[in-house]
């Protein structure tokens, strides 16, 4: 499973972590991803949700 948003499709981007020296290391920025119950189309299902999706409304959380 890839670590993706399945509404928006978010996922890792890569960037460099700055010490106090300035030596620059490899990182990565992980989206906050929820697994969440959600009704599509009639069916409840977990799927991925990254929490920008959740508060702009894009899905709807099953009960």
């Amino acid at each position: 499973m890839s670590f993706r948003c399945d509404v928006c499709d978010k996922g890792p981007s890569a960037g460099k972590t700055v010490s106090h020296s300035h030596r620059a290391t490899n990182r990565r920025f992980l989206p906050n991803l929820q697994k969440v119950k959600v009704n599509l189309s009639g069916t409840v299902r977990r799927i991925y949700v990254c929490t920008s999706c959740l508060k702009s409304g894009k899905v709807k959380k099953a009960s």
